[in-house]
């Protein structure tokens, strides 16, 4: 094997362990889904409440029980005999006694609302696992590029630090030479000096976003896959019209859905509390089997059979039921005016991201605009300075504002692909499918 043929297979070896070690947006997302304590919690308290269902609509079945008993008495009875001369008799026996019950519910109001009542809590429930699951898309999303955008701040003031040493470097050979002034020099350190603290600030930073992503996905992170300009298309929301938007908002929210089943909820309890003043009806079957109940019937055997219905009505409870069903109607009132204030809340954050989106669209595209003025200033700058009529100061302006204007642009870039997920989320659309779009703009 030649050594050229040996340097290209270690080569593709080397670039396969580095693309293995950067992991994409969707793949955290995914790995957050299975490891996220929070996203776990919502489905544990979910399935918790899914059996509420179960609880309720046993209160509809047949009820059977069934006990036995079996006692020793030792009874000691003291009475006067004919002479008027109190005598004590001791008597010990035997008793016991077997009885099966069988109830069935015919008529009960508060069983019925209590099921209702479950069909709405399971409603709320997954609303709520909905919203998790939405909010873990925009929180992962923004993790991410909040660690792209300080990535690269970290390459951006890398860069700016070998220019400014190259600076420093002129500054002095000029200096010295005769043609350069202290100014220059002193300028030039000064900023360099800057550069090593921003460049501090920047590594923290750095560490700091990628401890937030590796806590989300539970997982350890090399490194994580850049945007790739030729695949980031800035568009605008589809629908274009923000009030589609926002009736997909009012119908899909799972905030939104998760308050509408408490507000049935809160309206269901209400005809629970009014159920305290309506009887109640039973089919009752009872088997029972007693053997020597009591001394004076010694060694006797009792086998009853009953079969009937049992009604019962409330009469007179002290104000109790009256209370509570004024009550559940305070609740429902609190629960309509939460509701309300919550979906004029949603429809302002619609509008927000909305905005956010079409604005970056125009704002990326100025700030495209901008960074070809920047580079084309600094090439210019630099082309003066060689013709004597720039110095180095002028130069390092020209090379701070390009680095600016680097900076907006990838944070630009960011904000409208957040947005993206965020407007997503709020009209309950943040899933995979969302997220892999997001992660198609990527480097592959």
């Amino acid at each position: 094997m030649r050594w050229p043929t040996v340097y290209i297979l270690f080569s593709a070896l080397a670039l396969t362990i580095q693309a293995q070690a950067a992991t994409n947006l969707l793949q955290i997302y995914e790995a957050a889904q299975l490891q996220e304590p929070v996203l776990a919690a919502a489905r544990a308290a979910t399935d918790a409440e899914r059996e509420r269902l179960p609880l309720a609509r046993s209160q509809f079945y047949p009820n059977l029980s069934a006990s036995f008993s079996k006692t020793h008495n030792d009874l000691s009875s003291t009475a006067p005999n004919f002479l008027g001369v109190e005598t004590t008799r001791d008597t010990t026996y035997p008793s016991s006694g077997k009885n099966i019950t069988l109830r069935q519910p015919l008529y009960r109001p508060l069983v019925l609302s209590q099921y209702k009542q479950a069909q709405s809590q399971v409603r709320d429930a997954e609303a709520v696992l909905l919203q998790e699951q939405q909010n873990l898309a925009v929180r992962v999303t923004s993790a991410y590029f909040e660690a792209l955008l300080a990535k690269d701040q970290l390459q951006l003031i890398s860069a700016a630090k070998i220019q400014l040493e190259t600076q420093l470097d002129a500054a002095r050979k000029i200096y010295a030479s005769g043609a350069g002034t202290r100014t220059d020099v002193d300028e030039a350190t000064a900023r360099l000096d800057m550069n090593h603290a921003q460049l501090l600030e920047a590594r923290q930073q750095v560490a700091y976003t990628m401890q937030q992503l590796q806590a989300l996905a539970d997982l350890p992170l090399d490194d994580i896959v850049s945007l790739d300009e030729a695949r980031f298309k800035p568009e605008p929301p589809q629908p274009a019209a923000l009030q589609d938007w926002i009736a997909r908002a009012n119908a899909h929210n799972p905030q939104l859905i998760a308050l509408q089943a408490r507000l049935e909820s809160a309206q269901i309890e209400v005809a629970k509390a009014s159920a305290g003043h309506k009887p109640t009806l039973d089919a009752v079957a009872q088997w029972s089997d007693s053997n020597s109940e009591s001394v004076t019937n010694l060694n006797t055997r009792y086998l009853n059979r009953t079969v009937g219905i049992q009604l019962n009505v409330p009469l007179f409870a002290g104000g109790y039921v009256s209370a509570s069903v004024r009550q559940a109607q305070a609740n429902v009132v609190r629960a309509e005016k939460t509701l309300e204030a919550n979906r004029r809340d949603i429809a302002t954050r619609v509008h927000q991201e909305y905005r956010s989106i079409t604005e970056s669209v125009a704002k990326i595209e100025a700030l495209g605009q901008a960074l070809q003025s920047a580079e084309q200033m600094l090439i210019s700058t630099q082309k003066s300075f060689q013709a004597g009529s720039r110095t180095l100061l002028d130069i390092a302006n020209a090379q701070q504002q390009k680095m600016v204007v680097l900076r907006d642009l990838a944070q630009a870039r960011y904000v409208h692909l957040i947005s993206r997920v965020r407007l997503s989320a709020l009209v309950g659309g943040a899933d995979n499918d969302a997220v892999a779009t997001v992660s198609h703009t990527l480097v592959p």
